[in-house]
């Protein structure tokens, strides 16, 4: 074949090709949310389109998905009756369209006219007004019709007519300007819709190719910011008693918000444990630098600064920051309705959880709280006191976490026999670790501590040094009918410096636990104790320290 027609040929079927694509047939089509994953820091839609295809090239174009969605994240799938292959999906913003229609200026229109028309009868009633005024000024005050004065009566007659008159103007007028300025209301928000509106749905095209004609179906996803889902629990603990063992029901809630800009009604809803804003990879840590500083130049706090010890009442604290102002019905009900509950589905690195049934979750309209799963555990009863800081006794309760999801950090209603004691903070507790839930204070646990010594005092002629020696004696008196375990919590001080010595007196019961949750210095003293029965613990200890030098406690020591 000679070269000039090869490449005559070339061109004619790249045309061809070009002609087709070109001339693609273009569908309008609408889509549906069906399914949604939402994660702690977003979510995943997938909105199902059904659409009646010819043989050949087609371009698919819907209207109605949000401007939040990442394009990025646009996935299409499909399946047809016939062999479908899709060729590309892309997302842009629609240009803004005038919002001007013929019957939105026609009503201006007639509003303008009507203001005119209310401008004129303003002139005439003010005209009206005018000649009443000139007349109640020239006409009474003349002679009658022979140049006598004219009776009382006429008189009376005339001012009652010019004041029925002006005050009629008056009306009319008023009447007037309240319509005008109503008129002008209208025409200022008309003309704020004939401007250009921004767009509030987002233009995806999907260009695919069928084998043959005939119905297929069309399945888009993309992930949106805008929504987010925080774990919530119900501990609701049977403290049991001589015939029945403890128990305890945990419900898990998902509490979902999403302000994506579409709603979501009646969709299959999924809750995933995977966060997806956090990326990728660990963040790298920067150097370290140590540099030697200038003793006239005054430290700055910095965040490498040794922390205080942490205060017993913290976690209360935490607690009553992070309360919820809702109040919660404990009453049993007669016939206790059954909440859904959800399918959970694990893999290694996740937990999806599968609600029941169809929801529907608005865009903006607050948090919707769905109930996930329910167990029922045999938990381990405490009782916990640091009378150091306070000498009340609380109830705790600790089980092994044995499901396959791990247990996130979120808000946690408590409940003591039925009775609503309290909000609280559940941390995270991965499977097989132990978790452990307080349930407030327990009235029927006495704890006392009591200073018994306190002594300081100089030693040494030459090296001289100070000394701080200080006794307590604490006691724990059980007012149950049950036995129970209590633990105790104390500390001694704890030195930075080869200068101060620290020492625990040989008569200190010995601790059954030391630095308790690595917090240096922290000591625990667990006991069994029998209904009605009291033990003493004792703890004494020693500082030494130069006399020469000052020292000072970073927590107050009683």
């Amino acid at each position: 074949m000679p070269y000039m027609q090869r490449c005559v040929l070339v061109s004619l079927a790249i045309w061809l090709g070009t002609a087709n694509a070109s001339f693609a047939t273009e569908i309008e089509a609408s889509s549906k949310v069906d399914t949604v994953i939402v994660y702690p820091d977003g979510a995943t839609v997938t909105r199902v389109m059904r659409v009646d295809l010819a043989k050949g090239d087609a371009t698919i174009l819907a209207r109605d998905f949000p401007t939040s969605l990442d394009p990025s994240s646009l996935r299409v799938a499909g399946s047809a009756s016939a062999r479908l292959v899709v060729g590309s999906i892309d997302a842009r913003l629609p240009r803004p369209q005038p919002a001007g229609r013929p019957e939105l200026e026609q009503r201006i229109e007639a509003l303008r006219d009507e203001r005119a028309a209310l401008d004129d009868r303003i002139a005439s009633e003010t005209a009206r007004r005018r000649f009443a005024e000139r007349f109640a000024q020239n006409v009474p005050l003349g002679l009658g019709e022979k140049g006598d004065a004219r009776p009382i009566g006429d008189w009376r007659a005339a001012f009652d007519a010019v004041g029925e008159e002006i005050a009629a103007v008056d009306v009319a007028i008023r009447t007037a300007k309240l319509r005008q300025r109503a008129i002008d209301a209208e025409l200022a928000r008309l003309a704020s819709d004939m401007k250009d509106n921004p767009p509030r749905k987002m233009e995806v095209r999907i260009e695919l190719s069928a084998e043959n004609a005939g119905p297929a179906t069309l399945s888009v996803s993309y992930t949106v910011r805008g929504a987010r889902w925080l774990p919530m629990y119900d501990a609701r603990l049977d403290s049991g008693n001589k015939e029945r063992k403890p128990s305890l029901e945990l419900v898990r809630r998902a509490e979902i918000v999403q302000q994506t800009g579409e709603d979501w009604n009646d969709v299959a809803l999924d809750v995933s444990t995977i966060r997806t804003a956090k990326g990728g990879n660990a963040p790298e840590l920067p150097p370290m630098i140590v540099r030697l500083r200038d003793p006239s130049v005054p430290v700055p706090v910095t965040s490498y600064a040794p922390a205080l010890m942490p205060r017993a009442g913290k976690f209360n604290d935490r607690v009553a920051e992070q309360a919820d102002r809702r109040d919660e019905d404990a009453a049993p009900a007669s016939t206790p309705a059954e909440e859904r509950q959800a399918t959970i589905e694990t893999g290694g690195y996740q937990a999806v959880f599968h609600i029941p049934g169809r929801v529907s979750v608005g865009t903006g309209e607050g948090a919707r709280s769905l109930r996930v799963s329910t167990a029922i555990v045999a938990p381990e009863l405490l009782v916990r006191a640091t009378p150091a800081l306070d000498d009340t006794a609380y109830l705790e309760a600790a089980f092994k976490q044995a499901d396959e999801a791990p247990l996130l950090p979120g808000r946690i209603a408590l409940y003591r026999d039925g009775i609503y004691v309290g909000r609280g903070q559940m941390p995270l507790v991965p499977k097989d670790e132990t978790a452990r839930l307080g349930f407030g204070a327990d009235e029927k646990v006495k704890v006392a501590r009591v200073p018994v010594r306190k002594f300081e005092g100089s030693a040494g002629i030459i090296t001289s040094s100070k000394t701080d020696e200080r006794e307590y004696k604490i006691t724990v008196r059980n007012g149950h009918d049950t036995p129970i375990r209590v633990t105790i919590e104390d500390q001694l001080p704890v030195s930075e410096s080869e200068d101060v010595e620290v020492e625990m007196l040989s008569f200190t019961t010995a601790p059954t636990q030391r630095d308790v949750n690595d917090r240096r210095g922290t000591l625990a003293w667990t006991v069994e104790q029998a209904p009605g029965e009291a033990k003493t613990i004792r703890l004494g200890w020693r500082v030494r320290w130069p006399a020469s030098r000052m020292l000072t406690y970073d927590t107050a020591a009683r």
